[in-house]
């Protein structure tokens, strides 16, 4: 009997009551309506069918508008917190930033979940709402030395000095970028799902398995120009083309760039380029003195 007694026990199960969660909208219609009118709970699901009310639900909440004196959320109720303490907030703050004496030494959400044993969620609580921080992703830039930048400062403002302030918004700069076609593949977000009968590696094509890719990656090249009053539509090189005096001389400038650049800013222009060989051979030069100011 005992043994008995035990087992229906365990698998006796109560009935869960289950609250409603209120718009703070119906929350100021419910405690209005209930002050000025009186209305009760089954009063306001007759009133308000369209709802979907609770009478259950409504009378929690007018049972808490009564012990407190407002429907709303009451400072330190609901389940303490557990992880967000202080001290681990203090800890997570160490760990997610750098120090000033030790660059480079901050750790990711993961390492900090696993080192410290905060789950996860509550790391990414921390971050946000406690530290207020917000994360950015770092790109890749050049390295700029201290020769670098002064070199940089005083070709730009010789260049300031040469042209007037009104001239300055007519000088185009140009560039030419070479894009790669074919970007490097993340092996950790291409992935190949297969038939569970198929459970073995070996057992999958390896047409689904393999990524082959030429032993020189496409590329193109593009070139434009910009200045203060516009920029140019890309130009992309022929990618059979080999980028010489000639081909820079009668194609891109002549059959491309200068007509753009003169659609933009008329006769009035400066151009101003790079020293790469087929800008400073000496045929470019002369044309540009003869089509340029």
């Amino acid at each position: 009997m005992v043994k008995a007694s035990r087992h229906l026990c365990l698998f006796s199960r109560q009935p869960l009551l289950i609250i409603m969660v209120f718009s703070s909208e119906d929350r100021i219609l419910i405690e209005q309506l209930h002050r000025s009118k009186g209305y009760g709970a089954r009063k306001l699901v007759k009133e308000f069918p369209e709802k979907g009310w609770k009478v259950c639900s409504l009378l929690c909440l007018l049972k808490k508008l009564k012990d407190t004196g407002t429907t709303s959320r009451q400072a330190g109720s609901g389940r303490p917190r557990t992880a967000r303490m202080p001290e681990n907030v203090d800890v997570v703050s160490d760990m997610i930033c750098s120090q000033d004496d030790a660059s480079g030494t901050h750790r990711t959400v993961h390492e900090i979940s696993r080192e410290t044993g905060i789950p996860k969620s509550s790391v990414v609580c921390i971050i946000h709402n406690d530290l207020q921080l917000k994360c950015f992703k770092k790109k890749r830039a050049q390295e700029l030395t201290t020769a670098n930048r002064l070199n940089r400062v005083q070709r730009s403002q010789l260049l300031l000095d040469k042209f007037s302030e009104h001239e300055v918004g007519f000088i185009f700069f140009n560039d030419e970028k070479l894009f790669t076609v074919a970007p490097l593949m993340n092996s950790q977000n291409d992935r190949v799902y297969a038939l569970v009968v198929a459970t073995k590696k070996r057992n999958v094509s390896t047409s689904r398995l393999l990524r082959t890719c030429p032993t020189f990656s496409k590329s193109v090249m593009i070139s434009v120009a910009v200045s203060k009053r516009g920029c140019t539509n890309l130009i992309f090189v022929d990618p059979s083309a080999k980028i010489n005096r000639q081909y820079y001389r009668d194609v891109m400038l002549m059959q491309q760039l200068l007509p753009a650049i003169r659609s933009i800013a008329g006769d009035m222009f400066v151009f101003q380029q790079d020293c790469a060989p087929a800008h400073c051979a000496r045929d470019t030069v002369e044309l540009l003195r003869r089509e340029t100011l």
